[in-house]
């Protein structure tokens, strides 16, 4: 092979060796410069804890009311994450069994929801209650903002039954001084309209009812949040 040959292929290996470098370059580049659009730059976290009106039974994860709740608190300005952690057909005592993990999650506030299955499977409200309230015991105690959100059972379970039943979240809201949405449901339960076939599950615009009544109270929250900082700071 003549030396003109072999300087030939000597340039075009160099050449090739450069091109790739620079190529590996430019994509290093453009990764690193999308990665501060990616990520919201976050105020706080948001822990939406319960059962399947959280979890959004059959409807898109952006329709239930936690995605619902993010985006019109962004919208408003406030940069709070929100996480569902709703597990569909759970208990209060599933909600309790939970609690490890969702304080792994560092939340700074929980909007517990939970208690409706007990209701509709007859377990006695006062263990429904028991549970509640050391649910929300743990989490006071690692300073997490709690709301509670209240629930009404169905009255063909006897009077005496939803009677207790409804006892138990203005009590225990009371006992432990946090904020309490009176009923979770407002505006929704009982509209055809606004729930899917089995009358219990909201639908996408049943949501956003559910949206608009769960949010003056989780401003509560982050007002006690933001509070809770600047005494920390002082």
């Amino acid at each position: 092979m003549s030396k003109t040959s072999i300087l030939h292929n000597s340039f075009k290996v160099l050449l090739i060796i450069f091109l790739i470098i620079l190529f590996e370059g430019c994509s290093r580049d453009q990764v690193q410069s999308s990665e501060p659009d990616d990520v919201p730059d976050y105020e706080g976290k948001i822990v939406a804890l319960g059962d399947s009106l959280t979890a959004g039974l059959n409807v898109i994860p952006s329709e239930a009311y936690p995605a619902l709740l993010e985006k019109k608190l962004r919208g408003k300005g406030y940069m709070f994450e929100v996480i569902n952690a709703g597990i569909s057909g759970e208990t209060s005592s599933g909600a309790l069994s939970r609690i490890k993990w969702i304080l792994i999650q560092e939340p700074d506030m929980v909007i517990l929801e939970t208690g409706a299955n007990d209701g509709l499977r007859g377990i006695d409200p006062e263990l429904t209650k028991k549970n509640i309230d050391s649910i929300i015991q743990i989490l006071k105690q690692n300073n997490v903002i709690v709301v509670l959100a209240g629930m009404n059972m169905v009255l063909n379970l006897g009077e005496i039954f939803t009677s207790a039943f409804a006892k138990i979240y203005p009590d225990v809201a009371g006992t432990h001084g946090i904020i309490l949405i009176p009923f979770f449901l407002d505006g929704v339960a009982g509209e055809p309209v606004l729930n899917q076939g089995d009358g219990i599950h909201p639908n996408a615009s049943g949501y956003t009812i559910v949206t608009e009544t769960v949010y003056p109270y989780v401003i509560r929250g982050i007002e006690s949040i933001r509070n809770n900082i600047e005494k920390e700071v002082d």
